[in-house]
Order: C-alpha cells, then sequence, then structure tokens
C-alpha cells in the first residue's frame, strides 16, 4: 500500500507540472493607411533601418536649428537691454550739460563767487604804459 500511495502523489505532480498554456492569439493590425503604409508601403522594416541614419542626421539639423535660435534670442534680448541703457546715459549726459551751461554763465559764477567775498568789478580795467626801453 505504501509504494500505491507515493505512485499516486507521484502522477498527481507531474500532472500538475504539465499546465496547458493557453495559446496566445496573434495581434493583427487593422488594415487602414497608416498601417499598410508601414508594413507593406514604402516604408516597411528594412527601409526604416536603412533610413536611421538619415533620420539621426535631420534631428541633428533640427537640434541645431532650435539651439541656433535661443541663442538669436538671447543675443536680441541683450541688445535691446544695452539700447535701453544707452538711451537713459544719453538722456543723462544732456540733463548734465544743460545744467552746467546754466551753471558757467557769467550770473551764475557772481552769485557762487559772492559767497566768498568777490566781487564783480564796477570800473573798467586800467591800461598801464610801459616807456620803450632804449638800447645802448
Amino acid at each position: 500500500m505504501s509504494n500505491r500511495f507515493r505512485r499516486d502523489k507521484e502522477e498527481e505532480e507531474i500532472e500538475q507540472e504539465i499546465e496547458i498554456k493557453p495559446v496566445q492569439k496573434k495581434v493583427t493590425l487593422p488594415r487602414n493607411f497608416f498601417t499598410v503604409l508601414l508594413t507593406d508601403g514604402v516604408i516597411s522594416k528594412e527601409a526604416a533601418s536603412e533610413m536611421m541614419p538619415f533620420i539621426i542626421f535631420l534631428a541633428f539639423l533640427g537640434m541645431v536649428y532650435i539651439g541656433n535660435r535661443h541663442f538669436t534670442e538671447k543675443n536680441i534680448r541683450s541688445i535691446d537691454k544695452l539700447n535701453k541703457e544707452v538711451k537713459e546715459m544719453r538722456w543723462d549726459y544732456k540733463t548734465l550739460k544743460a545744467d552746467l551751461m546754466l551753471r558757467s554763465t557769467q550770473t551764475e559764477v557772481a552769485k557762487k563767487v559772492d559767497t566768498l567775498g568777490l566781487r564783480e568789478p564796477v570800473e573798467p580795467p586800467k591800461k598801464l604804459m610801459v616807456p620803450a626801453l632804449t638800447e645802448k
């Protein structure tokens, strides 16, 4: 009896090990324009693998184009910023120049010097005559 029980147990283990695997269905693609184009048409797996270097080259050119555009926009922004600074400095220059022109007039100088005790002479200057020296 013990042999028979062991045999039954082994048969059950073998049956458990042999499981029936479900058969997977093959996925069929719907027949539309894109699937026909990519499988049967001009662009197949072989053609796509042959075009890969060209596609990588196009992607590289696209990245260079995008980088160049960012660089250009950055330069344009900096040029605009510098133009604004130049305008502000030009306004400051004109303001300071006008102020300096006002301060350098005779009446303004006389007002500033008056606090030091200096005054504008009322009399015209006198001409000094030096007698001519004769040579001996």
